[in-house]
């Protein structure tokens, strides 16, 4: 069976370029939210595998949204995908539940070595 993801950027072409990418590799895209408050919300109706996290979003910054999803006892992996890549950050962002992390700009193979590796 397909992992199902759900892709969170505000940026329309990123969304576009994570999704074309994981769909080659077979997975299935359930969702895309440009914001927080959409992403919590199709995170608890869809219960994805694995969400695509961009860290700095309109509303609010990814360790927020995995504070939520995790304290409402999802199990959705959650790779942050960030042009923020201070080692602190990082580190706060695992510590929250993140499952890896990617510092933009990445290639379609470092995204794709990082979510097969979770699966």
């Amino acid at each position: 069976m397909s992992k199902k993801v759900l892709i969170v950027d505000d940026s329309n072409y990123m969304r576009t370029l994570i999704k074309d990418t994981l769909k080659e590799e077979g997975y299935e895209i359930v969702g895309e939210a440009p914001n927080g408050e959409t992403a919590i919300d199709l995170a608890m109706e869809l219960k994805p595998d694995l969400m695509t996290l961009d860290n700095i979003l309109p509303d609010m910054v990814g360790n927020d949204i995995i504070k939520i999803i995790k304290d409402e006892g999802l199990k959705t992996k959650v790779v942050v995908i960030s042009a923020v890549g201070q080692q602190s950050v990082v580190n706060e962002g695992m510590e929250y539940g993140a499952s890896d992390y990617i510092v933009k700009p990445f290639t379609p193979e470092d995204l794709v070595e990082v979510v097969n590796r979770l699966f």
